[in-house]
């Protein structure tokens, strides 16, 4: 996939994964490596990022499999910025798709 394309979405993703339930890290890598590939060091710039801008708060939790754990768990205006990105994205995926379609016919 396109390096742009993953860092346009990127902080949607995260915050996306992060409203269903808190996430450490890691565990973001490898939920949106699922889907498509993603470098471990580009996702902890970008969690410090939205941590500072007051998008998530964060917590140590103890760990089974090694050392206390830090959590990222979104705020209310994480929620709010979130809601705003999905309502972008939908608007740009629907333009980009309709141009898409325009152009095969």
């Amino acid at each position: 996939m396109n390096i742009q394309f993953k860092k346009g979405v990127l902080e949607l993703c995260v915050l996306v994964l992060t409203a269903k339930k808190d996430r450490y890290g890691y565990e973001l890598v490898e939920q949106i490596s699922r889907r498509f590939e993603i470098a471990e060091g580009t996702i902890y710039p970008l969690l410090r990022r939205l941590a500072s801008e007051g998008l998530f708060s964060t917590y140590l939790s103890e760990s089974m499999e090694g050392p206390p754990r830090k959590y990222y768990k979104i705020t209310d205006q994480g929620m709010t910025v979130l809601n705003e990105l999905v309502t972008e994205w939908e608007k740009f995926a629907g333009g980009v798709r309709e141009m898409i379609e325009e152009g095969s016919e």
